[in-house]
């Protein structure tokens, strides 16, 4: 009855939250525009975030490790593992800006698809080529701004907690603009919100800043190194924040 109580209170929270940040970041769009990297409108795409996530007594979210000195300054390509549809909320808290790439989809979806455009979040959809390279000019522009992007490099969420295996596109953009890689692990999420349902779930959740990865002068040749590299620093960690969350091996329940 409790949790049943506390996810109704939740997703009131939620939609509430969302009427109230949608004519704000509405307004941000308006005055900025001319902004390449879509810098203040995603603050206020992260600000909600923080707002809704830090409403809801289900969920305590931390952050740990040390963000680069001059992330604030400079690009970087962010990227994470995916336990949960939570994983965002999450990553909001982490203290930079940055664009989401997200899929096609969810931008389609009402109030939260709203906010993902007014937020300057960058759509993909999966296996067609014009959106790819859409995508592809997006993150081009970004990074140009001095504006890290955030990508799942799983491509998916995991349905167990395991790493799945890492695709190429993050790791492309990075060498091709020869920006840092950023890696963060998540753990927790997936009681936040288990793939496949409708419920929100009590959860302790962490995210984990690593140390980044230089790309200066590596080719496309470096690429495999490079994204097994950053997939086992993740691994590492990722296992690390479980432990410390008391979340037993890689599996988790729910």
């Amino acid at each position: 009855m409790r949790r049943a109580a506390l996810g109704l209170y939740t997703y009131l929270e939620f939609f509430l939250s969302v009427f109230g940040f949608l004519p704000l970041m509405a307004g941000a769009t308006l005055l900025h525009r001319n902004d390449a990297g879509r810098r203040v409108r995603g603050r206020w795409m992260r600000r909600f975030g923080r707002f809704t996530s830090r409403l809801t007594p289900l969920w305590d979210f931390s952050v740990g490790g040390t963000a680069p000195a001059d992330v604030m300054q400079r690009a970087y390509v962010v990227v994470s593992n995916h336990e949960s549809v939570a994983d965002p909320f999450l990553l909001s808290w982490l203290p930079f800006d940055m664009r989401f790439i997200a899929k096609e989809e969810i931008f389609r979806l009402p109030l939260l698809g709203w906010m993902m455009k007014l937020g300057g979040d960058i759509p993909l959809k999966r296996g067609d080529k014009e959106s790819v390279e859409r995508m592809r000019e997006a993150c081009r522009a970004t990074l140009e701004a001095g504006v890290p992007v955030m990508m799942f490099p799983e491509g998916t969420r995991s349905p167990d907690g395991e790493l799945l295996p890492f695709r190429d596109g993050a790791f492309q953009l990075a060498i091709e603009a020869q920006v840092p890689v950023l890696p963060v692990a998540v753990a927790g999420t997936r009681q936040c919100r288990p793939k496949g349902s409708l419920w929100f779930g009590q959860a302790r959740a962490r995210v984990r800043m690593l140390e980044p990865i230089p790309t200066s002068g590596m080719t496309l040749a470096d690429l495999p190194r490079l994204r097994e590299e950053v997939r086992a620093r993740i691994d590492v960690a990722v296992r690390g924040l479980r432990a410390e969350l008391g979340l037993s091996g890689a599996r988790q329940s729910g």
